[in-house]
């Protein structure tokens, strides 16, 4: 199981350790600035910042070194032939680190909706070109208050580094299977409930708000979509819907189980004009039969007034299956240690969080 836990904030990146049986702050990274996502691979940290103003900057650390800056992925130069193109061939934020499967490769989701790859451990990046110039892209919408399509997730195939499914809000699911040379969208089955009765089933218009596979078990996979939870056991072909979840459909995040292909975790809330916990209940809902039921997980976590919301990013697994962790948009935070039956909380009152990332053993 892994001791120590990153958290990438509003404010900073924290590092969470559990130290003589209890979760701690161990150190804070960046404090002050936005922290968008969080990797661990090979030893290195990286840790991707939204300044504002100043852009989206990318940094890593070696065990036990300083942080250093990396270039952050860029987009070429936009040319005459797209100026029709409804969005920006500018960098927003970085998304989403995830990494590719072999040394050195790591892959980038961003804001507006783009995949890079880096062969050099992210020294250089390059645009996936074959996806951004796909037409479909400029069908591609903004997430939320007119904002950019975003790349959410990135899946890579753990045993075939050739093999990739992206998560597009709102865009819908991307596979490729000669490492981004090419690429076909694989939305059957889902549907989108706030779209037209007639664009229901578009496969453009999907709103994913994150994609989760089963290590072990990689053609399983769960969606977390604006408008319920899918399971897919084709590496996302075609999608079912399940409709036992509890206490509601909407949420953000989901996580797989690593070996148990039947089991995964979901944050549920109200969905659209509200996005709160239903009925002031912070809970997470597991399932450990393929969706047929889920139980609704409480204990530790607050039940009474609680108005947390927890993003895409904002729920991890480690690579046993027993620990998880979550944080909210009103800076809590809860660990648990045995498969969500019960959550405890660091004594930390942390800003607003983005990403929650176990680090490997």
């Amino acid at each position: 199981m892994s001791d120590l836990l990153h958290v990438g904030t509003r404010k900073g990146l924290f590092e969470i350790r559990r130290r003589d049986g209890a979760w701690d702050i161990a150190d804070v990274h960046f404090l002050g600035d936005p922290v968008t996502t969080v990797l661990v691979d090979s030893g290195i940290t990286y840790a991707a910042l939204d300044l504002g103003h100043f852009g989206a900057k990318l940094w890593c650390r070696d065990p036990g070194g300083a942080w250093r800056e990396l270039p952050a992925p860029a987009f070429p130069p936009k040319p005459e032939d797209a100026a029709d193109d409804p969005h920006p061939w500018t960098l927003g934020k970085i998304w989403e680190i995830v990494a590719g499967g072999v040394a050195g490769r790591l892959w980038a989701g961003t804001m507006p909706g783009a995949l890079f790859r880096s062969d050099d451990a992210g020294e250089s990046w390059s645009l996936v070109d074959a996806l951004w110039r796909m037409p479909e892209r400029r069908q591609w919408f903004g997430v939320a208050g007119g904002e950019q399509p975003g790349l959410s997730a990135v899946l890579v195939h753990p045993s075939d580094p050739a093999d990739i499914r992206v998560g597009v809000s709102c865009g819908g699911v991307w596979a490729s299977i000669d490492t981004g040379a090419s690429w076909r969208i694989i939305n059957k089955g889902l549907y989108n409930e706030y779209m037209p009765p007639d664009r229901r089933e578009d496969p453009i218009p999907q709103d994913v708000h994150r994609l989760a596979r089963c290590i072990a078990h990689p053609n399983v996979m769960w969606c977390q979509h604006h408008n319920g939870v899918f399971r897919s056991e084709d590496a996302g072909a075609t999608w079912h819907e399940l409709t036992a979840i509890r206490p509601s459909k909407f949420g953000f995040a989901v996580v797989a189980h690593p070996h148990d292909p039947k089991a995964a975790w979901f944050v549920p809330a109200i969905k659209d004009e509200r996005r709160v916990p239903v009925d002031g209940k912070l809970v997470v809902a597991r399932t450990r039969d393929a969706g047929q039921s889920f139980e609704v997980l409480r204990r530790g976590l607050p039940q009474r007034h609680a108005y947390d919301l927890v993003w895409r990013h904002g729920l991890a697994v480690d690579e046993s299956g027993e620990r998880l962790a979550f944080g909210s948009t009103s800076g809590g935070l809860w660990i648990s240690e045995d498969g969500g039956e019960s959550w405890v909380a660091p004594d930390a009152r942390l800003p607003p969080v983005n990403v929650v990332r176990f680090a490997a053993p």
